[in-house]
């Protein structure tokens, strides 16, 4: 297995709220860890915030003796949705900061997944897949049929969302058990890759390169700025 992450500012923040972690060695009872988390709160609550929480999570990881790696992970977010709620409430420069997280870990051919907000996990195998959904406000509208999916890659509120680490006293991350074969692509990203690029260009890129997780990973990020960079982009590609 191979791996690469990368983070960008973009072309138009002045702050880099994205923030990655890229494991391939053993962290605790897990054989490998991979997260991206995308922070969002007032001057630099965002940034602390997604940093915090990885830094958080992985510890808990390495302390903890629970050795189911659902069960483990919910464990991790729980603990560190209760800190930094905790800061955001006692802390007024902390107040309203969160971040979306998305975390996985594969253990022979299967990968645990759990997600809270909007950045992503697919795999790219005879296709593109989007394993996680959006937990989103447009993601609602389209699950009603309020929108499609095209409206909602322009909709004015794309960014708005329903779920995040931080934000309420009890978190309400998705998982996801995936069945994965060799040379897979597993690809983790934040909205600024998404929200730059189809996930048709995405797949093009990544089958372009797909012996090179970094090459690919590099050419995501350059993409993504060519057509506006609006915000940070955050990247992690997985060869299985």
């Amino acid at each position: 297995m191979k791996a690469f992450s990368i983070t960008d500012i973009g072309e138009k923040r002045r702050i880099n709220q994205d923030y990655v972690f890229c494991e391939l060695n053993p962290i605790g009872n897990l054989p490998n860890l991979f997260i991206v988390a995308d922070g969002m709160g007032g001057h630099k609550a965002g940034d602390y915030a997604s940093r915090f929480c990885v830094e958080f999570f992985t510890q808990h990881i390495r302390n903890s003796s629970q050795t189911s790696p659902i069960a483990l992970i919910e464990e991790a977010i729980n603990a560190t949705n209760e800190a930094i709620y905790k800061m955001s409430k006692e802390q007024v420069e902390f107040e309203g900061m969160g971040t979306t997280f998305v975390v996985a870990t594969i253990f022979k051919n299967e990968m645990y997944v759990a997600n809270i907000g909007d950045s992503r996990l697919y795999v790219i195998d005879s296709q593109i897949r989007q394993i996680t959904e959006d937990h989103s406000l447009v993601q609602a509208m389209v699950n009603t049929g309020e929108l499609n999916r095209d409206e909602a890659r322009a909709h004015p509120n794309k960014n708005i969302i329903t779920r995040a680490l931080g934000v309420n006293e009890i978190a309400q991350p998705d998982f996801f058990e995936v069945e994965l074969s060799r040379g897979d692509i597993v690809l983790m990203c934040s909205d600024g890759l998404t929200n730059m690029l189809e996930d048709e260009n995405i797949e093009r890129i990544i089958r372009k390169n797909v012996n090179d997780p970094k090459t690919a990973a590099e050419t995501l990020v350059k993409q993504a700025n060519e057509n506006g960079g609006k915000d940070n982009i955050a990247v992690i590609v997985i060869k299985v």
